[in-house]
């Protein structure tokens, strides 16, 4: 009889219950609807820097979590589905995080752009 293992680094860890995935329609209907209605959850840790006239913030790591747009969301999807790196992903979040965090949706801090280098994490929520 065979058991059931996930691996991990140089071991084995064995269950006895089949490891449970999450249904394939039910991601494929939350992707569809964060890309279309509802945006979705990015937490971000990495050092974040800005561009801006007048800008007297300078940059520093942060961690950050904030809704993005069905627009971003879209794209960061397209840009998964085209086997894109993390790295590529980048400046599209980057963008989203501009919009909804730093410019409170374009209500405030106008030109503002934020970069971000030494990336420790990204986390998207649907």
């Amino acid at each position: 009889m065979r058991a059931n293992g996930v691996h991990l680094g140089d071991g084995l860890v064995t269950t006895s219950a089949p490891i449970q995935l999450p249904r394939l329609p039910t991601l494929r209907a939350g992707r569809e609807r964060a890309a279309t209605s509802s945006g979705m959850m990015v937490e971000v840790t990495a050092h974040f820097g800005f561009t801006c006239t007048g800008s007297s913030d300078d940059g520093r790591e942060r961690t950050i979590t904030t809704p993005i747009s069905p627009t971003y969301v879209a794209e960061i999807l397209r840009l998964q589905e085209a086997c894109a790196t993390e790295e590529d992903l980048h400046p599209v979040v980057a963008a989203a995080i501009t919009e909804s965090y730093f410019t409170d949706w374009g209500t405030r801090a106008d030109g503002l752009r934020a970069d971000f280098t030494d990336v420790q994490s990204i986390d998207f929520q649907f």
